[in-house]
Parts: C-alpha cells; structure tokens; sequence
C-alpha cells in the first residue's frame, strides 16, 4: 500500500482525489498531521501553486505530499478568475460569485471557459519533484444548476454535454474532468517509480 498524504484541508477534493486513486493507494488527508494548512500561493501558474504548497507542506510534516491547484479559466475574461478562483470574492459563497460572474459574463457572447488542475508531488527524504497538468473545455451556463461537485461546479458545462458539473453524476465527472486528468497521470507515473 502507498500512503499518499494531500496537501489539502477541502473534503470535497480529498474525497475526489481518493475516488480517482489507484487500489495501492491510500489517500489521507494533510489535517490528521497538523492543523489547518495556509500556506500563501504566490505563483503566477496553477503548477507553481501546486508545487509551492506540495514542498512547503511536506518539509512541515516531513513526509511526501501531493498538492494541486486548479481554477476555472474563462476566455472572453482573459483567463479569469484562473488561479484567483478560490480568492475571488473570498468571504462569500460560490454561489454569490457564480452569481457575479455571471453578471459580468452578460456582456459577453464568448462563455468558453476550461478548468484546470495541477497536482505535484514532493518527496522531502528523495528530494523528488513530479508534476502533471490536466484540462476540460467547456462553457459557463447562463444559470447555476445542480447539487453534484463543488465550487464553480454548477455553472460549468463540460464540452460535449448539456448538463453542468452540478448535474452530471460524479462517475461521470471523475471520467473527464480536469482534476481527474491531473491525478491520473500523476498517479500513473507514481506507480511507476514507487
């Protein structure tokens, strides 16, 4: 068995990463080593985030850790809010900012928009980087619809569907989406090399 600690105090995101996790795996998360994680994303890309949290998190705790960073990306808003997504409005609710995005997406005809995720592991002891970046395109819907998922899940609908992430069941969305795509190749190459 592989313990794999992420650097992450969301349940939602250690359950979906567990849910994409090889059966040699097992995923715990970084809050049953310490207390809350805050460490300051300073990078200017979803895979400098991703590896500062994955090095300074694992030389706290002095295990190997996995951290990511992911965001939603909207074209015609020049990538906005992209790796500002969890800061944007901070204090309030995803659905308030759902709701301010789409406001400001009125005046707007382009809703092209992707997610993307990257997840990076460090092993202080080894000294060993990895990183893996994953991607889905789709567009943002004119209405918030859905319970499944998390964050901006409700108005984000994945190329070649109808339905938001809100709404398309989570098998369905571990198929495709962006995290799973970032945590599959990160987990292929881990089982390769450990």
């Amino acid at each position: 068995m592989i313990d794999i600690i992420i650097a992450t105090s969301n349940d939602h995101k250690v359950d979906e990463i567990s849910n994409l996790a090889p059966e040699n795996f097992k995923i715990t998360s970084i809050k049953n080593f310490m207390g809350n994680l805050n460490i300051e994303e300073y990078g200017k890309s979803f895979i400098e985030n991703s590896v500062i949290k994955a090095i300074n998190s694992a030389k706290i705790i002095n295990k190997p850790v996995i951290a990511d960073d992911s965001g939603l990306c909207i074209k015609s808003l020049d990538g906005f809010p992209g790796i500002f997504s969890a800061r944007y409005m901070e204090t309030y609710s995803y659905e308030e900012k759902m709701l301010e995005i789409l406001k400001i997406l009125s005046k707007h005809d382009n809703r092209d928009a992707y997610f993307a995720c990257a997840a990076s592991y460090f092993d202080p002891s080894k000294d060993l980087l990895i990183s893996f970046e994953g991607k889905v395109e789709g567009h943002i819907s004119d209405k918030i619809s859905g319970l499944h998922g998390f964050g901006y899940d409700p108005f984000f609908i994945p190329k070649g569907y109808s339905e938001t992430f809100g709404v398309l069941s989570p098998k369905i969305k571990n198929k495709i989406s962006h995290r799973s795509k970032a945590f599959n190749g990160l987990f292929d190459l881990l089982s390769k090399l450990l």
